[in-house]
């Protein structure tokens, strides 16, 4: 637990920044603080008590930590402005340094407020991109075990709460000790019978309440796990509306959505109910200890050992003390509870990224002559092998094609060589050279990917295409997306390449998405082409348009991987490699593989390759 918080404390880095002005803040805020309850003795004395007239000082008095010092100095700065005393002239300026204490006390407590709120800004705008950048490093595998939506969670949920845990560390460390240090002081200088009587309650206040949150943690982490799972229901739910809504799914939908809110409001109230119950108690034990002092005290200012001024200014000092008491309780609820959350954020912190380049890597420059694939083998999760020793290589311009039945392991060869995944056995390289030996970025820079799951973001048409290449003109966009056959439409859309899409690109068409996909590949121009399934999810005529405008993207001495299920994509490539079951079944030409009537003619003759 103290090994999270400390971690926790890290995204404030540096802390000296915050800390240190704020804790010279809440110092001078507790003094102010102290002291204009401290006037209310001499403000008492000047109204009520007949016959006093202040002794004139002529001599700045030595500093002392109490209420003396201030009558004393009070007194000869009175006396150096005015010969005379004068009960209405001398309570007017008990009044104005009463307001002075008060602004000094305020203006410190909203710049150390005004701290506390940077250095909260400031946190979570970190931690936020600290998040944000380890999922964009995760390895593709990551996300297959992971929901979206609890990650969504963690992200805008989870880092609000760890920045409230860290910002209320600056009020647990400095403000309210301060303030009960300040008042400490000031009780001790009115009457140190009465503060040691009075304190003996604080023990029993702080026992109690600590007993409350010590129960806190529990609810607070499994509060923020049900949170994760009603956001990744919604973003499901999002999602999938069409699929609800066609198979009358709704009720069930809302039902599960309706269990996880009861369960979270659950928890919500558990959690409110026992946070709740500690000021109340506070409060209540707080006024029992001020009807003990009461007693108390009135028997010291009837035997004459406390003047009726000072315990009445004891009495309301003593009213606020339980207050920053309480609140540094209070606070220890909350930290609580941003640990929990903490614990949870560390999950994505603390999770494997992508796979790491070596020192040493090369930057690739280009391919000059081949990609092999030497007896390489690949599994998920360590057990069955999705591939199972496949060796093949590709010339420099070729196109190989990879065809065969669904779930043989075609898609994951192609993820292979862009390491999304490395190979678990085996080894795959580019000019003689390891994959692992190149620097990723410097591999992916002279590849595209276009599948069959389009990809595009919530932006305009002119953003998606210009993705693979920052800084494109709007001309080379526009020729990429005539090469795609996609300026057309795009032409018709309201404001042209300049249209928002909608998310995921819901606007559009499968096959105007498609095209996109395929124009920001041609700005890119890669070297090394990856094309997995990119027409099976179209129309007739969508494929027509499509498949133009992947023949266009194929030429030009293009290197190309294309998975495919349709004899038109793949029937003029160099060659045709049948994987079935994870491993390289036939191989050969289109017409070299009818010849043999095996596999592939098999596909052919049913035209469902997948």
């Amino acid at each position: 637990m103290f090994k999270t918080y400390l971690r926790l404390l890290s995204f404030a880095h540096p802390i000296s920044r915050y800390t240190v002005p704020y804790s010279i803040y809440s110092l001078l805020y507790a003094i102010f603080n102290a002291l204009t309850f401290g006037m209310i003795i001499p403000i008492l004395n000047t109204m009520f008590e007949e016959g006093l007239v202040p002794q004139p000082v002529e001599t700045l008095p030595p500093m002392t930590m109490d209420m003396q010092y201030v009558s004393t100095l009070f007194n000869y700065v009175y006396f150096r402005l005015f010969e005379t005393y004068d009960q209405q002239r001398y309570l007017i300026m008990l009044a104005g340094v009463t307001i002075c204490f008060s602004l000094s006390s305020n203006l410190f407590r909203y710049l150390g407020s005004w701290t506390a709120e940077t250095m909260r800004t400031r946190t979570l705008q970190r931690m936020r991109d600290k998040m944000f950048s380890r999922v964009v490093e995760m390895h593709v595998g990551y996300f297959s075990d992971q929901c979206k939506g609890d990650i969504i969670s963690k992200i805008t949920s989870d880092v609000n709460v760890v920045q409230f845990c860290i910002t209320n560390t600056l009020q647990v460390a400095f403000r309210e000790p301060s303030l009960i240090i300040g008042y400490l002081v000031m009780m001790f200088s009115i009457s140190w019978q009465l503060s040691i009587f009075s304190i003996l309650f604080l023990p029993v206040v702080a026992l109690l309440i600590g007993s409350i949150v010590k129960r806190l943690r529990h609810p607070a982490r499994t509060s923020q796990k049900r949170l994760g799972e009603m956001v990744a229901t919604l973003e499901e739910s999002l999602s999938g509306i069409k699929v609800i809504k066609s198979y009358n799914a709704a009720r069930y939908i809302k039902q599960k959505y309706y269990d996880i809110n009861a369960d979270l409001s659950r928890l919500t109230l558990s959690m409110a109910r026992r946070q709740q119950l500690a000021s109340p108690m506070s409060e209540f034990l707080g006024i029992t200890a001020v009807g003990v002092v009461l007693v108390f005290g009135g028997s010291l200012v009837m035997n004459g050992s406390l003047d009726a001024s000072a315990f009445l200014a004891f009495i309301a000092i003593f009213s606020q003390i339980t207050r920053p008491v309480r609140t540094f309780i209070d606070q220890f609820a909350n930290i609580n509870q941003g640990i929990a959350a903490g614990e949870r954020i560390f999950t994505i912190v603390d999770a494997q990224s992508e796979i790491q380049d070596k020192p040493d890597a090369i930057e690739l420059t280009g391919l000059k002559d081949k990609i092999e694939f030497r007896d390489v083998h690949f599994s998920y999760d360590g057990s069955r092998e999705v591939i199972d020793g496949i060796s093949f290589e590709i010339k420099r311009g070729q196109t190989v094609a990879l065809v065969g039945p669904s779930g043989g392991g075609k898609s994951t060869l192609s993820e292979l060589l862009p390491r999304f995944y490395d190979p678990t056995a085996g080894d795959i390289l580019i000019d003689g050279i390891s994959l692992r030996d190149y620097k990723q970025e410097s591999l992916r820079a002279h590849m595209s990917v276009v599948s069959q799951d389009t990809v595009l973001f919530n932006d305009t048409i002119a953003a998606n295409i210009a993705m693979g290449k920052p800084g494109a003109t709007s001309e080379e966009i526009a020729a990429a997306a005539r090469i795609a056959n996609a300026d057309t439409f795009i032409h018709e859309c309201p404001d042209g390449y300049a249209t928002g899409i909608g998310d995921h690109g819901s606007k559009l068409s499968g096959g105007q998405r498609q095209r996109l996909s395929i124009a920001r590949a041609v700005l890119k121009n890669p070297e090394i082409l990856i094309l997995d399934e990119a027409t099976s999810a179209l129309d007739t005529e969508s494929e027509k348009l499509v498949q133009d405008a992947l023949n266009k993207l194929l030429a030009g001495n293009r290197t190309s991987v294309v998975i495919a299920h349709r004899l038109s994509t793949i029937y003029n490539a160099d060659r045709i490699i049948v994987i079935d079951h994870g491993r390289i079944a036939e191989q050969g030409t289109h017409a070299e593989l009818l010849a043999k009537n095996g596999i592939y003619a098999k596909l052919i003759e049913m035209q469902s390759f997948d």
